[in-house]
């Protein structure tokens, strides 16, 4: 006997064979078909009246661009969500239960995984776990799980507020069989499916031709590679966009025509309307694991480099480059500051918790003798930075011509940019010298993977007030 169709099911809709609503809201006709063989006596309170959360995400596109900003995506970033729903087969589940679709835990090999295999100024992560993950576990437990992650610069999304606004800003998800994989896939984004358990799922509901149809994740194999043939093949599935809703946009006048009718009551003479999408605080979500650098000197004042948070990042370019490690001073791991050619951290230029930049600078410089340069980040597009036995330097971005927004590198990635060009013929204090003096004459020019940024090096003038 085949399992009960979940929500349609005479368990969910009837007491003493009787509808127990007296409408039953759908999104699509598809949904009336299976409900009227699922369960006939339910079928006379069905009303088509779309779906109300997904138009609110199709009105919030015009704003994916503020979304991204307030997750901390940088222009140019690629942002990467994970999502799991709830049960044991999910893409956070345990495998339990599943007959060979399910999670297997999956997420947390990948986790592991995100930090060796993506620069951390290429790409961004953020994960949307059901809200039944962290009521059954706890949110203690959920932030300790997702802990070295958070770390490494993954931020977990509110499962009520925020989910909408991540999945317009995502440029890929990670996910299983839950309706924000769905919707995503609804709304055009890549989708990697980690978790298909079809065995779990009525095998006529539209979700089902979509497990079979989508990419799979290969738990496997290099993850990296798996992202970049999914974002380059990806041609949207016409499924998802036409199922989710058979008449988008007319949700908040549907449901109120329904409202007023059952109450009997002529409806508002003013236009039905939903809640606008709110914008969510901004998310810096600081990389506070020590970070592997690597880096390249490209030609006169030119370098590239990829930063990595992982313990066994992905290798480097083939014709060689240098590597040396930047941490930020407020890691966890405060053995490894003692180690860092580059020790930074990001902050208000006016916080009197630390002076000022220069104070800083020069106070961690006296603190940590084996560290070379000391970067305080004042702003999305700029960091003050010292040298060892020099005076602070500001880093300011260029913009490029007819480009508004300068912050297409974390500014913490122009001073190891900066410690590259001036260490690359060796430690000798006068070559350095005179590589920093071409570089306060031309600027300073940084390649993070296929962006570039041009930075310009100037004294401290005025000084500040800890010079």
């Amino acid at each position: 006997m085949p399992a009960p169709v979940f929500g349609l099911a005479p368990e969910w809709l009837l007491s003493r064979g009787r509808p127990v609503a007296d409408a039953l809201v759908l999104s699509h006709p598809e949904q009336h078909e299976r409900l009227r063989l699922a369960c006939p006596a339910a079928a006379p309170t069905a009303v088509l009246a779309g779906d109300p959360c997904f138009d609110r995400v199709l009105a919030a596109r015009p704003l994916r661009e503020r979304f991204r900003r307030a997750l901390g995506v940088r222009p140019g970033q690629r942002l990467v969500l994970l999502n799991s729903t709830w049960n044991s087969d999910s893409l956070f589940g345990d495998g339990a239960e599943d007959g060979g679709g399910g999670g297997g835990d999956v997420v947390a090999a990948l986790l592991g995984r995100i930090a060796d295999e993506f620069p951390v100024d290429e790409f961004r992560f953020a994960a949307v776990l059901h809200p039944n993950i962290w009521h059954g576990h706890g949110p203690g437990q959920i932030r300790a799980w997702l802990d070295r992650a958070r770390r490494a610069g993954l931020t977990p999304v509110d499962p009520l507020k925020g989910w909408r606004q991540a999945l317009l800003a995502a440029d890929a998800v990670i996910g299983d069989h839950g309706s924000v994989t769905y919707y995503a896939a609804a709304l055009g984004t890549p989708v990697l499916l980690a978790s298909a358990p079809l065995d779990a799922l009525d095998p006529d509901a539209p979700i089902s031709s979509f497990m079979r149809e989508a990419p799979k994740l290969d738990p496997g194999a290099p993850l990296a590679p798996q992202l970049a043939e999914l974002v380059r093949r990806h041609r949207p599935l016409p499924g998802p966009a036409g199922f989710t809703t058979s008449v988008p946009g007319e949700s908040a006048v549907r449901l109120r025509r329904l409202f007023y009718s059952m109450m009997r009551e002529p409806e508002p003479d003013r236009p039905a309307s939903l809640t606008p999408l709110p914008l969510p605080d901004h998310e810096t979500a600081p990389v506070t694991v020590p970070l592997l650098v690597r880096s390249r000197v490209l030609g006169p004042g030119e370098v590239a480099i990829s930063r990595w948070a992982g313990s066994r990042p992905a290798t480097g370019p083939k014709d060689g480059g240098e590597l040396h490690v930047a941490v930020h001073e407020d890691t966890r791991d405060v053995d490894r500051l003692d180690l860092a050619d580059v020790v930074f951290r990001d902050g208000a230029p006016d916080d009197p918790r630390f002076g000022s930049p220069s104070a800083w600078t020069s106070e961690v410089l006296r603190r940590h003798r084996d560290c070379a340069l000391a970067a305080y980040v004042t702003g999305p597009s700029a960091c003050v930075v010292r040298m060892r036995g020099e005076e602070p330097l500001r880093l300011t971005a260029v913009p490029a011509t007819g480009a508004e927004d300068v912050r297409a590198t974390d500014p913490a990635a122009y001073a190891s940019a900066l410690y590259s060009w001036l260490v690359a013929d060796g430690p000798d204090a006068a070559t350095a010298r005179a590589r920093l003096a071409r570089v306060v004459a031309d600027g300073l020019v940084l390649r993070t993977g296929d962006r570039v940024q041009r930075v310009r090096v100037s004294a401290l003038v005025p000084p500040d007030p800890g010079s």
